[in-house]
């Protein structure tokens, strides 16, 4: 039975996501040659790995057993290409970090690259999750370091304090909003609204709008929160962003911010390791600088 990185990486890509798909995506594989490797697993192994089915798929006893190992052999094989790094010339290093949006789009990337620039053999490997599936993805050591909302299951964690997110309304100063010292979501919810095209914070607004029964009407969707802000100056809409980013927009455009009241709308974020798993010296430096207040 012989299965290389390769094999071992797409296997827990596809465990972890429950789709052969998306698990093939997060290792860089084409649908058809992730499905080529894993079905010549199974035939080299002479064993059924998992069970494929309309709604993704599902590990079997061997496949958990399978999990189990390969998890501890890319764990080992990751812990010495750290040492090995710390000894020797053009070896680098690379660190998976997975964040969520508004630890990306607020305090990350100035905690990160200081600690970056003084770190010349090691790259990182930055990726915006949802913050269940990050906590899945460490915890299953997927990814070495997370970002993550509280409000996401930590079991098989170690877990700091990152810093506190908060959400707010934006919107032009002549919209009835800026009137507001604050408003609930469901006050809102029937505005015209302009949102992200995508990305883990625009999944969990539209989730809470689910939540109410409601449908947001979207007039646009943009790349980043410094156009939304420019739009909702100009009276196109009302939008949901980070307040540290409203604040920064409110320099430069005639904006006005709302709060939220509702509970969702301020997280904690943690930064994390896996509990149960090996990290590298390096890997353990990162945790210990980004949760630095």
């Amino acid at each position: 039975m012989r299965f290389d990185f390769t094999d071992l990486r797409l296997f827990l890509a596809v465990a972890d996501a429950g789709s052969i798909t998306h698990g093939a995506s997060a290792v860089g594989l084409s649908l058809a040659a992730a499905s080529d490797r894993l079905r010549e697993m199974e035939i080299t192994g002479q064993v059924k790995l998992m069970e494929r089915g309309r709604r993704g798929v599902a590990l079997t006893e061997a496949g958990e057993a399978l999990s189990h190992h390969a998890r501890e052999i890319l764990n080992r094989a990751s812990v010495m290409r750290g040492d090995m790094a710390r000894h020797a010339k053009g070896i680098r290093a690379t660190i998976r970090l997975r964040a969520n949006t508004a630890a990306i789009a607020e305090v990350l990337p100035a905690r990160l690259i200081p600690w970056v620039a003084m770190h010349q053999q090691v790259d990182i490997d930055l990726q915006e999750r949802q913050s269940h599936e990050i906590a899945r993805s460490v915890a299953a050591g997927f990814a070495d370091i997370g970002v993550l909302s509280d409000a996401a299951a930590t079991d098989g964690l170690r877990l700091r304090p990152f810093t506190v997110s908060r959400l707010v309304m934006v919107s032009a100063q002549s919209h009835w909003l800026a009137q507001e010292k604050d408003v609930p979501f469901y006050k809102v919810a029937d505005e015209y609204f302009m949102g992200l095209e995508n990305g883990a914070l625009q999944d969990h607004i539209d989730l809470q709008a689910d939540k109410l029964a409601v449908k947001l009407r979207y007039r646009i969707r943009l790349r980043t929160f410094e156009s939304i802000c420019s739009a909702a100056a100009a009276g196109i809409g009302v939008a949901v962003v980070p307040e540290t980013i409203a604040r920064r927009c409110r320099l430069s455009h005639a904006l006005a911010i709302t709060p939220l009241v509702d509970s969702w709308a301020k997280r904690h974020l943690l930064v994390c390791i896996p509990a149960s798993l090996d990290i590298t010296p390096t890997t353990q430096d990162l945790f210990e600088h980004l949760a630095k207040a």
